[in-house]
């Protein structure tokens, strides 16, 4: 009989092994093991099992071990890594994003690994102390109860080279993390306002709103450190139903969920992103969110399932109300030549609109301007985002001028016949036509 090298096998191979020779004793052999027993024991399965019979039951080394394919699914995408990687996207979920755009097939284990090995590409970070760690203690809200709110900030290359900067609001639940992102061409206070009811709406009206010390939420403070608040959001705090505490100055602790969330759209979102115009941009945040809201978390969970299920029923529904299209609908004063000025461009008014003022509010690609009292809608404009100024029909009226016409019927007929082809090489010196400066 065959002595076994128990120290070589499986260690749950060898500890069976072992039961069963001290269980049947000289009549044990190694040559006739009882494969369906051993299965039993070790919960191998017999194919396994009698694959490992052929080198009696010891551990041998695979015969392909250490060998590297020589093409894998990364096999062509390795630089576009690893210039993400160079820029300091380290995002595996980023990464994966842009791949399969690229028509990556593989999954996010492959990214992964790729990333893992390769931590030399990417950009020591600088840090001006050494971290000292975190001594604060988090603190938890109720369902419903109060809701996060800030401003972040990217810069945009235009088409033409220039550059200019785009303002994100976020605002994210403290309880179940469900988050809301809207992007606006500044942070004015306007902006602030219909970021704040498309996030109610959204996501409901808690009872508290934290926030940081803006300039458009807070004025000062009095003697007794009691927050001064700007009369126009106070006002709007009013309309609304809800209350607002501020935060500690310089000290991003208390509100760590929004500045997490700013942070993440920066580093998630907004990485490689390619868009037309804000309503662009704004959709695809929109399905961002949503992609976010659904998806699980650690320590949150599913985030739209917890938010449906307790947060829900105690956030209070946004109201249609008339006052709050004042809100949506900021003011903006018509000029001498009957313009409007809305996010860097301007829109034609009717001539035969007697007032100083009218109000503006953009849904998707279409402008809808009307009265200062809402009470009338003067005009709608496509929005093109081209920097022409947009006309409506009427925005001048025409002097009336006398005319004639025909006191008898007219009988005379004479025939109009197409112009002859230009002559190209001296088309470029015909100065007699004009030039479609509206295009």
């Amino acid at each position: 009989m065959k002595n076994p090298n128990l120290a070589a096998m499986n260690p749950d191979v060898a500890r069976a092994i072992e039961q069963m020779m001290s269980e049947q004793g000289e009549k044990f052999s190694l040559e006739k093991v009882n494969l369906a027993e051993l299965e039993r024991r070790t919960g191998l399965s017999r194919a396994k099992l009698r694959r490992m019979k052929e080198h009696d039951f010891e551990d041998v080394p695979h015969a392909s071990k250490g060998r590297k394919a020589a093409s894998t699914l990364l096999s062509g995408y390795t630089g576009v890594l690893e210039g993400l990687l160079k820029n300091g996207v380290v995002n595996s979920a980023v990464c994966l994003d842009l791949l399969r755009k690229n028509g990556f097939t593989g999954g996010k284990t492959i990214v992964k690994d790729f990333i893992a090995t390769h931590q030399h590409l990417v950009p020591a970070p600088r840090h001006a102390v050494a971290p000292q760690g975190s001594r604060g203690r988090r603190y938890f809200t109720g369902p419903g109860e109060a809701f996060q709110m800030d401003w972040g900030f990217t810069k945009v290359e235009a088409y033409d080279g220039s550059e200019y900067s785009a303002a994100c609001f976020a605002m994210i639940c403290h309880h179940c993390g469900q988050r809301y992102v809207e992007f606006f061409p500044n942070a004015k206070q306007e902006n602030l306002f219909i970021g704040m009811i498309h996030g109610f709406r959204y996501m409901g009206v808690p009872r508290y709103i934290l926030t940081d010390n803006m300039k458009s939420v807070v004025v000062r403070r009095d003697q007794d450190g009691n927050p001064v608040w700007q009369k126009d959001y106070e006002q709007f705090m009013q309309t609304v139903g809800f209350q607002t505490k501020l935060c500690k100055p310089k000290h991003p602790f208390t509100k760590g969920k929004v500045e997490r969330l700013v942070r993440f759209v920066k580093e998630n979102f907004l990485v490689g992103r390619v868009f037309w115009n804000v309503t662009d941009l704004n959709y695809a945040a929109l399905d961002w969110c949503c992609e976010q809201n659904t998806t699980y978390h650690r320590n949150l969970g599913i985030p739209q399932e917890e938010h449906t299920a307790s947060c829900a029923k105690v956030v209070a529904s946004v109201s249609d109300s008339f006052d709050l299209l004042f809100y949506l609908c900021p003011e903006r004063r018509i000029s001498f030549d009957g313009f409007v000025s809305f996010e860097g461009r301007r829109f034609g008014v009717p001539y035969w609109y007697s007032g100083k003022t009218a109000r503006v509010m953009r849904d998707a690609d279409t402008l809808f301007i009307y009265s200062a009292d809402l009470g009338q809608l003067l005009t709608t404009h496509d929005v093109t985002w081209s920097r022409h100024d947009s006309f409506c029909s009427d925005q001048y009226a025409l002097q009336d001028q006398p005319e004639e016409f025909p006191t008898m019927p007219v009988k005379t007929v004479i025939r109009q016949l197409p112009g002859p082809p230009p002559d190209l090489s001296f088309e470029k010196f015909n100065f007699s036509k004009e030039d479609d400066w509206d295009d």
